[in-house]
């Protein structure tokens, strides 16, 4: 029986007020743990405390505190990483869209923003749920720690606690999602860069077992973890530049305007060890830390029951080339120097890919290996890894759609398949001379095909093509004309 007000849900930790939309209801800035302040900031999330009467989830709330970032040199990034750092405490909070409450229970999905581990939140506008709602599904978007507080290696503190906080939001869903319409038996966990890669790190982490019964995984990498070695490089460049011993105890009084401040300043940190290459060359400063990838903990069985959707985008590294304007220029040393970041051998690496594409230029070179660095070598591996295990199905894609931004040097991107899944193709700010989708006219269809895709897979646990096998494995080509 459907509700006699379905704006109004009775959480566990209390009653929440959301807005009618066409489609169903919205409720914004719903707390899933307790206000992480002073030492709190660096340790495991615990559970939020009631609240009395009816809490207002009308309007967006805080964001995790963060240094301001809304653009790539001339790209327009802002509906990407959304308005930056909104003020409050009490920011470990989801975005819920949930369709009419009629009929039976719905599949949910929880997404998990990306933005360098550094940057984002759940209410950047590419998120909006509304188009998932529209189709009979709940979308969640979940906010959690970011940058020194999320990720940096200390010690007195556990590892890993911006990933701690999805873990934590998804028991939160497992409790709440029926009051909502959703069906916790139905939970599939998805996120993209960033947010992907923490994706990643929940399917290799014995502690999610029953959380999540599908996992989908776009542009991450399942070897993108940093080994404690690299991370301690991080921990000591922060210990340097606030003058102190960098421990859990001796940050607990440190103002998040410092930390994001600190936090700001260390691009370009080499973490490179005489054993280990830096996985994502320095796009940013922080990641998972761990002893093992996490495509490792796959293949050794770890979320083998799971079924995993998992894909990259086939022109991954131009965002990080063509908005500073690096793609015109790119010499065949600039080709080497990019083979160096990732290859042991860069020689030998630039004479592979040139041999594989004996027609590409150095900036089709650059960036591919580019690409394959950071995100697509690592998205085949944590596919390998888990199609090997013989139980969880494993379905793969290569998003393959080039916009026409930057004189079309954007092509297929990171981040470009973003606005088909979330159906956000009219949102002006991915339009024109600095949007993403750049000035010729997306196809709807494409954005109706991914979108019913990830949909599909969500209710069904295939997303409409055939499965990936160990051997000869299948990838769905999306965005083929």
């Amino acid at each position: 029986m459907a509700p006699a007000d379905p704006t109004t849900v009775t959480t566990t930790s209390g009653p929440v007020r959301g807005r009618r939309l066409g489609h169903g209801t919205v409720f914004f800035d719903v707390p899933y743990c307790a206000p992480p302040v002073g030492r709190g900031r660096f340790a495991a999330p615990s559970p939020h405390q009631r609240w009395t009467g009816i809490r207002d989830t009308t309007r967006p709330g805080p964001t995790a505190p963060q240094p301001a970032r809304d653009s790539f040199g001339t790209l327009d990034m802002s509906p990407y990483f959304g308005p930056g750092w909104q003020r409050g405490d009490d920011y470990l909070t989801v975005n819920i869209w949930a369709p009419r409450p009629d009929g039976p229970a719905r599949p949910v999905m929880v997404f998990v923003h990306g933005g360098g581990f550094v940057a984002g939140s759940g209410r950047a506008p590419l998120y909006d749920g509304t188009a998932f709602a529209r189709d009979g599904v709940v979308l969640i978007t979940v906010n959690y720690r970011l940058g020194i507080p999320g990720f940096l290696h200390l010690p007195g503190a556990p590892d890993n606690r911006g990933m701690l906080d999805v873990l934590a939001a998804l028991h939160w869903i497992q409790e709440n999602a029926a009051g909502f319409g959703g069906d916790p038996g139905n939970v599939t966990l998805f996120g993209q860069s960033a947010g992907a890669i923490i994706v990643g790190g929940v399917l290799a982490d014995p502690a999610a077992a029953g959380l999540v019964r599908r996992v989908l995984i776009q542009s991450g990498s399942g070897t993108g973890a940093f080994t404690p070695d690299q991370a301690g490089i991080v921990t000591a460049a922060v210990g340097r530049r606030l003058g102190l011993e960098p421990t859990a105890k001796a940050l607990a009084d440190i103002p998040d305007e410092h930390l994001v401040a600190v936090t700001a300043g260390l691009t370009g940190l080499d973490l490179r060890t005489p054993t280990h290459h830096d996985p994502l060359g320095g796009i940013t400063s922080f990641s998972l830390v761990g002893e093992h990838q996490p495509a490792t903990a796959v293949a050794a069985g770890q979320g083998s029951e799971i079924d995993l959707l998992i894909g990259a985008n086939r022109d991954e590294g131009a965002l990080y080339l063509a908005p500073l304007g690096l793609l015109a220029s790119t010499t065949d040393a600039d080709v080497r120097d990019t083979a160096a970041m990732f290859h042991p051998d860069p020689d030998e690496a630039v004479r592979a890919y040139r041999t594989q594409h004996p027609c590409a230029s150095a900036a089709d070179l650059r960036t591919a290996i580019l690409g394959d660095g950071l995100f697509t070598d690592g998205t085949r591996q944590m596919a390998a890894a888990h199609s090997s295990t013989g139980a969880g199905r494993t379905y793969c894609y290569e998003f393959v759609w080039r916009s026409d931004a930057i004189e079309g040097q954007l092509g297929a991107s990171h981040v470009m398949e973003l606005p088909f899944v979330f159906d956000r193709l009219s949102l002006p700010s991915l339009r024109g001379p600095r949007g993403l989708l750049g000035n010729a006219e997306p196809p709807d269809s494409l954005a109706n095909r991914i979108h019913r895709s990830w949909i599909r897979f969500a209710e069904t646990g295939t997303p409409g093509w055939p499965v990936h096998e160990p051997a000869g494995g299948h990838i769905q080509h999306i965005g083929v004309t």
